[in-house]
């Protein structure tokens, strides 16, 4: 992936959110400099380079399937509504209701869905893709393609999201309302999952504010901060927003479950 190139040859260490903090290099600089260029070059290998400017952690974003995936609902779910017309009050009143609920939504899926842990009925182990990639995720934060939805996973969501527009409301014209609404929610989780897992330093508050919360879920404790979008919502009400400097640092952050 092609990123901005960094302007010191200092090395970089991380903190407990993922922050990077220099260090004073040695006289095997040459040595050093060697690694950081390889480092930066790992692009290609399914890894995320430092110095990511916005423009480029957009590129690198649009070579996975899942945003594609989620696009093209949306681009469909949009001009069908369009077509049908029929616009009335609820059509604005289905995007408030799912806008103000998605943080719970959000924080309902991560914990029961993703932190799933593997349960064993007899021979069967009852372990979604879902719950074995995001495993993988806390493993590894900085694999890029584990930070997406698993393609096959968004599929059979895709496919049940769509039997709800047109089966669960009472008009064909807020079926889609909602359809369109779920995804456009639905990319904008992408992409914010995404850049905070790239080097793309946060600019303005509302993004820092966000970016700290998930680092922090990854880096100091897997049992908080499970919101992704938004910070101060859904963890606040149900308890899962302590005080990063007197919260313990999990010893399984990076394993899930290994206890």
């Amino acid at each position: 992936m092609t990123t901005d190139r960094p302007t010191t040859t200092s090395h970089e260490t991380t903190t407990s959110t993922g922050e990077k903090t220099p260090e004073r290099t040695g006289s095997g600089s040459a040595e050093h400099s060697h690694r950081t260029k390889r480092s930066e070059s790992a692009g290609s290998s399914g890894r995320i380079r430092r110095s990511v400017s916005l423009g480029a952690a957009g590129r690198e974003f649009l070579r996975h399937p899942s945003p594609w995936m989620i696009g093209a609902v949306l681009i469909v779910a949009l001009v069908a509504r369009v077509q049908v017309g029929n616009w009335q009050l609820t059509d604005a009143l289905v995007p408030l209701l799912i806008l103000a609920a998605f943080p719970l939504i959000e924080w309902v899926i991560h914990v029961t869905v993703l932190h799933w842990r593997p349960r064993h009925l007899g021979p069967i182990t009852l372990d979604s893709e879902l719950a074995r990639k995001h495993r993988a995720h806390h493993t590894d934060p900085r694999d890029v393609p584990l930070i997406f939805i698993p393609p096959k996973s968004l599929l059979l969501t895709i496919v049940a999201l769509v039997a709800i527009a047109l089966l669960a409301f009472p008009r064909l014209g807020l079926g889609l309302t909602f359809l369109l609404t779920i995804t456009v929610l639905g990319l904008l989780y992408e992409w914010t999952h995404y850049l905070i897992h790239t080097d793309y330093k946060p600019k303005h508050a509302a993004y820092r504010s966000i970016w700290r919360n998930h680092r922090h879920h990854h880096y100091k404790n897997e049992h908080y901060w499970f919101t992704v979008t938004t910070t101060g919502t859904a963890d606040r009400l149900l308890g899962t927003a302590p005080d990063p400097a007197i919260t313990p640092t999990s010893p399984t952050a990076r394993n899930l479950h290994a206890h």
